[in-house]
């Protein structure tokens, strides 16, 4: 009950907040996301507007765990890339722009849609991989399932982050898409 009240105050936060906004610009910005979103989903090569900043952000991750040790520096690229857009949105949050939340749960969406894909390959090793940090890079997931004796699921994780990932990309546009009817319904009166 506790969650449900917190959650209908934040809409109508958002309520207000969507007052006086410009719609027609969020829309378009927001079909464009539905579009690569669906991209994401569908076509594992496909890069789409958020995969040079997801790529450099899992790099990163290498980067920021590597002290941790081969396991969690392993790991750190996917966690860090998973993790940047859920900062994003609570940052988002807290300067309580909502349309804003909504762009960074799509990112999420296409990143984990970006990273059900890369799990999928852990088996069969045919992803080129990338990286700044050496000459011989190793296939994360290949090493994290291996490690953890769940090789042979990787296909099954995959599909698991992948269905994350379409709620997250259909939640998110959810979002957009009523915070623009909203906006549209809240026209300021006319001077």
């Amino acid at each position: 009950m506790r969650l449900r009240n917190r959650l209908v105050g934040r809409w109508r936060d958002a309520a207000v907040w969507a007052e006086g906004r410009a719609w027609p610009p969020r829309a378009v910005l927001l079909a464009v996301l539905a579009y690569f979103g669906w991209r994401h989903l569908t076509d594992p090569e496909y890069g789409g507007l958020f995969s040079g900043l997801t790529l450099g952000v899992h790099e990163l991750g290498h980067l920021v765990f590597s002290p941790f040790g081969e396991w969690l520096a392993a790991a750190g690229g996917s966690l860090l890339q998973v993790a940047a857009p859920v900062a994003l949105a609570w940052g988002f949050l807290r300067q309580r722009d909502y349309y804003a939340i909504a762009v960074a749960g799509t990112w999420e969406g296409m990143s984990l849609s970006n990273l059900a894909d890369y799990i999928a390959d852990a088996r069969a090793e045919e992803l080129p991989l990338v990286s700044p940090f050496s000459g011989d890079p190793q296939h994360d997931w290949s090493y994290l399932l291996g490690s953890a004796g769940l090789l042979q699921q990787d296909h099954l994780i995959a599909g698991l982050v992948r269905l994350v990932a379409f709620a997250t990309l259909v939640a998110s546009l959810g979002l957009g898409a009523r915070l623009c009817v909203t906006m549209a319904r809240r026209r300021p009166p006319a001077a």
